[in-house]
């Protein structure tokens, strides 16, 4: 079978039916597998094969296969097309999917490929291009079933049937009104249930959630990730149905969000990945890490304020990195778990009170865990029991403040409007040597005349 195949011997199979121009067994290849195996087959064959193997494949299969592509591979694509052909595909591709597209290319572009596409998918294409791109409006589609609440089951599978192919999904239908208001919605369930001559109206669910269009595409992942939707109604500002959000296209939105707030917690800012040149990976890391440097001065300074102690107590230095080190890893820890839960939870009084107040408790007790643990081996090993307080003492301190610090910090900057991933883990680390440092060495001149 040719599912079991390896990619290497797809794509070796792949090259032996088009330099033979054996159109159906490529054609039977094909037909074993899924979309997201041809986009990866295609970007795997040689570029003297791509053309034979656009020109193999029906207008239906490379509306799917662009769907699969990358931005740039896309493109690429079109080009190889041509504009006729192009136009004709694109009638044929889910609208969201082609918006997107179209949004990379120039003026001149986009009105030379629209104006060779139906009328209708026009102007959807053109409506859904007017939406911010992380807007409700702009991942919807327009690939959806509605009907009206007096229909019968029968004549409601009989609309079904009739607009199969355009619907993106078959798991619910939505009741509209005269007015095109979203009333209601049937779950194809339901329908399998019912009899053929029951009446939506009798069994439809009128407590429709939906989302506006100009919601942001976070808050619509968060809808579908607590109710368990496998699509959601997207509606304008007078309750009208203009579009669905199918699960699909939230689970690239759950991955999209998640490489942007790696990227921030990491301080690489925009998006970087495996073809990312080493000049534009480098501009986009270098601006926070500019900061940092001169933010790391201050570290610098708050130790050289502090020569005096050092000189007299040299062994504060070997703990030194240890302090700075675990206040920043703590930071960071909190930081992680705020940013994820921001994800999913509403940020209220009551919220934000809870999390503060069980990472305090966090703070107090790793700080006392670790404090007291290293306390012992600091008089252990040294045989100072002030310097053991001093380290321990020290260490319980900026415990608890890198972790309030990486709490506090990012829920204040959602609060501010601000994405709270922008409080990366560098920035937090940073600012917590800084506490770290001042507190150590701090403890360590009050107890300096015991310690020397």
């Amino acid at each position: 079978m040719v599912s079991q195949m390896t990619e290497e011997q797809w794509v070796e199979q792949l090259i032996k039916t088009l330099d033979h121009g054996d159109q159906p067994a490529f054609q039977e290849t094909i037909d074993e597998l899924q979309p997201y195996d041809w986009g990866v087959m295609y970007q795997e064959l040689p570029e003297s094969h791509r053309a034979k193997f656009l020109s193999y494949m029906t207008l239906e299969q490379t509306a799917l296969l662009l769907q699969e592509l990358d931005s740039k591979s896309q493109l690429q694509v079109l080009q190889k097309l041509g504009i006729e052909k192009s136009s004709a595909i694109m009638d044929l591709m889910q609208n969201d999917d082609l918006a997107d597209l179209l949004s990379q290319l120039s003026d001149e572009e986009i009105e030379e490929f629209l104006g060779l596409m139906k009328e209708e998918e026009k102007q959807t294409v053109q409506n859904l291009m007017t939406y911010p791109p992380e807007s409700a409006g702009g991942i919807m589609t327009n690939r959806y079933v509605w009907i009206r609440r007096h229909y019968t089951v029968k004549e409601t599978i009989e609309k079904l049937k009739a607009f199969a192919e355009l619907a993106e999904n078959l798991y619910y239908l939505y009741v509209l009104d005269e007015e095109k208001k979203l009333v209601g919605v049937v779950s194809y369930r339901d329908l399998l249930l019912a009899e053929a001559e029951d009446v939506v109206e009798s069994f439809m669910y009128t407590r429709v959630i939906s989302v506006n269009a100009h919601e942001d595409q976070e808050a619509v992942a968060r809808i579908i990730e607590r109710y368990d939707f496998l699509s959601v109604p997207v509606v304008d500002d007078e309750q009208k149905l203009i579009g669905i959000i199918t699960v699909d296209d939230i689970i690239d939105v759950f991955i999209q969000e998640a490489n942007e707030d790696i990227g921030r917690l990491s301080a690489s800012g925009k998006t970087i990945d495996f073809d990312t040149g080493a000049f534009t990976a480098s501009f986009r890391r270098l601006p926070w890490l500019i900061l940092l440097l001169f933010l790391g001065l201050i570290s610098g300074s708050i130790i050289s304020g502090f020569e005096e102690t050092l000189a007299q107590v040299v062994a504060l230095t070997f703990f030194m990195p240890m302090i700075a080190g675990m206040t920043g890893n703590t930071g960071t820890q909190s930081l992680a778990v705020v940013v994820r839960g921001l994800v999913s939870h509403d940020l209220d009084k009551k919220v934000v009170t809870k999390l503060v107040l069980r990472e305090s408790g966090v703070g107090l007790i790793i700080g006392t865990t670790c404090g007291v643990l290293i306390a012992a081996i600091a008089y252990l090993w040294l045989g100072s029991p002030v310097l053991g307080l001093v380290v321990g003492l020290s260490l319980f301190l900026t415990l608890i403040i890198g972790t309030l610090a990486g709490t506090v910090i990012p829920l204040l900057l959602y609060r501010l409007k601000v994405d709270p991933a922008v409080a990366s883990g560098p920035l937090i680390t940073t600012l917590n040597d800084i506490f770290s440092l001042t507190v150590y060495f701090g403890t360590a001149t009050m107890f300096l005349s015991y310690l020397t």
